[in-house]
């Protein structure tokens, strides 16, 4: 269990580091490729870099759907709780278990459909423009993404049935500092 715990996070940061240098090498290409000198343009010219740009979208596909259930399992997806909170406590706990368990279903029923168009889109064969990969591994990403925020939604419930606590995105901590600095003291 404890690979899932930051699944997201280490998706989310390879998808995000392998863009950035993705669209790097593509514009420093592009710009190399300008330039005036024949021996150099030559060379580049016959480097076809026209994927690196439909590649980077699919990667900022797999992200967003991959963070919104980090958004979910760290308390930072958007959600409106202002009358919620000003409930008594047994009636806030009922709507806030409502809203997780609704949210779960949400993602659930997005997740089997996206599994479905995802099974459709297979039986065709259908590939991209450029890069020419089957679409069917671009929209993979709704299905997997959904049925995990699916799942952190019934995580986040299940904590907040034992506990009555909520998981609270705090900008001034960072995760696993606490860790290593309190570990080596006495």
């Amino acid at each position: 269990m404890k690979l899932l715990d930051h699944l997201e996070e280490w998706l989310i940061a390879f998808l995000m580091a392998a863009a950035t240098f993705i669209i790097f090498v593509a514009v420093v290409h592009r710009y190399a490729s300008g330039l005036d000198i024949p021996w150099l343009q030559d060379q580049l010219i016959q480097i076809n870099m026209s994927w690196a740009q439909e590649l980077c979208i699919f990667m900022f596909v797999w992200m967003a759907k991959f963070g919104a259930a980090y958004g979910v399992r760290t308390g930072i997806h958007v959600g409106v709780d202002v009358l919620i909170n000003r409930l008594n406590t047994p009636w806030r706990n009922k709507f806030v278990l409502f809203g997780l368990f609704a949210g779960a279903l949400f993602t659930g029923i997005v997740g089997t459909f996206g599994a479905e168009f995802v099974y459709d889109i297979a039986q065709h064969d259908s590939t991209s423009e450029v890069m020419e990969v089957p679409m069917w591994i671009v929209y993979l990403a709704v299905p997997l993404g959904s049925y995990l925020m699916c799942f952190r939604f019934l995580q986040v419930a299940w904590n907040f049935h034992r506990t009555g606590e909520l998981p609270k995105h705090d900008h001034a901590h960072v995760e696993g500092l606490d860790e290593e600095t309190s570990g080596g003291k006495a």
